[in-house]
C-alpha cells in the first residue's frame, strides 16, 4: 500500500484520539530513499549476559561488544540491563571500546511501566528515564527503546492510558534536551495492537518521540499487515527471526518481507537484529547477520 494511503488512513482511524492535542505526531517525513543500517541488540545474548541470574554471567558486555566487531557490524544497541555499573568513567570506557572497533551506539533500551496507578512508582519510572537519557547521550546513542506497561489490577486501559500519555510527553521534553530520541515500542500490554500502539504514539507532540517498530511483538492476525501499518512512526526497528500470529506458534519470520516493509516506509534508520529464538545466539547471530547485510545492502 503507498505510504500516503497509509497515512490517510492511520489520519482517519485515530483522528478522533486527537481531539485538543493540536500539533500531535504524524507518520515521520523523509527524504531521499530508504537507508536500512544493520546494528546488532544485546538483548540477543540475554542469556549470556544476565546479572540478574543465580549464576555470574558468561558474557559481559565488552564481550558483547567485541562479538560485534568481529561480524564488522557498523553499530550495537546496548540494553540498560547488562550494564554492571553507570558510572561516568564506565561509561566513557564503553564508548572508547566502541569507537576504537569502528563500531557506533546506535542506541539503547530500559525496562520502563508508565502503567503504575501510584504515584510514586509513576515518578520511580520517569526517573528511570531520565536517567538513562542522560546515559544515552553520552554513550552517543540517538534512540532509547521504552516501554508503556499493562494495566495493574483495579485499574482501566482508558486511565492507563492517559498516564503513559502524560508521562511520554513530559520525558520526550527532557530527551529534547539531550538530543536523544524516545521511541515506544509495541510490547504487549496497552500496546498489543496497532491500535493501542497508536492511540498513545499519536497525541505525543514531540520531534523527538517515534515508535520502536518490534518485528516480533504483534501476536494478532495478520503480523506483517500490522507491521506495514506501523512502519511510517518507526524511528527505531528491532527485527526479530520469529514471527508469532494470533494462535500460532511461532514461525521463521520473512525477513526479506520484513525489509519490504521497511523499504516502503521510506524507512531510514537502525535495524537491530534482536535473536531471541532457541537457537544458541552465538552461532544463529553470524548467520542472520549475513542474511540482513545482503537483504539492507
Amino acid at each position: 500500500m503507498p505510504t500516503t494511503s497509509r497515512r490517510t488512513f492511520l489520519s482517519a482511524s485515530f483522528a478522533a484520539l486527537l481531539t485538543g492535542r493540536a500539533g500531535a505526531i504524524d507518520p515521520i517525513r523523509r527524504t531521499g530513499p530508504a537507508k536500512l543500517t544493520l546494528s546488532l541488540a544485546a538483548y540477543s545474548f540475554n542469556r549470556y549476559l544476565q546479572l540478574r541470574g543465580k549464576t555470574p554471567p558468561q558474557m559481559t558486555l565488552e564481550d558483547f561488544i567485541e562479538f560485534g566487531a568481529k561480524l564488522s557490524l557498523p553499530a550495537v544497541e546496548l540494553t540498560a540491563y547488562y550494564f554492571p555499573k553507570t558510572t561516568t568513567d564506565y561509561l566513557k570506557s564503553i564508548v572508547k571500546r566502541c569507537s576504537d572497533r569502528g563500531l557506533a551506539v546506535s542506541g539503547t533500551a530500559i525496562g520502563n511501566d508508565f502503567c503504575h496507578p501510584e504515584e510514586a512508582k509513576q515518578k520511580e519510572q520517569f526517573d528511570l528515564v531520565k536517567r538513562w537519557t542522560e546515559h544515552t547521550a553520552l554513550l552517543g546513542g540517538k534512540t532509547m527503546r521504552i516501554f508503556a506497561g499493562s494495566v495493574k489490577k483495579g485499574d482501566t486501559e482508558e486511565k492507563a492510558r492517559q498516564r503513559v500519555i502524560d508521562w511520554i510527553q513530559k520525558a520526550c521534553d527532557f530527551a529534547a534536551g539531550h538530543k536523544v530520541t524516545l521511541a515506544l515500542e509495541n510490547h504487549g500490554g496497552i500496546t498489543g495492537t496497532p491500535e493501542q500502539l497508536l492511540a498513545l504514539v499519536r497525541p505525543i507532540k514531540s520531534d523527538w518521540f517515534g515508535v520502536n517498530l518490534d518485528t516480533g511483538n504483534f501476536r494478532t492476525e495478520d503480523p506483517y499487515a500490522d507491521l506495514a501499518r506501523v512502519a511510517p512512526y518507526a524511528v527505531v526497528c528491532q527485527l526479530k527471526t520469529e514471527i508469532t500470529p494470533k494462535g500460532k506458534k511461532a514461525e521463521e519470520a520473512d525477513l526479506g518481507r520484513l525489509t519490504k516493509i521497511l523499504r516502503e516506509a521510506n524507512y531510514q534508520g537502525y535495524v537491530a537484529l534482536e535473536y531471541e529464538a532457541a537457537e544458541d545466539p552465538k552461532v544463529a547471530v553470524p548467520r542472520y547477520v549475513q542474511q540482513l547485510s545482503k537483504l539492507m545492502g
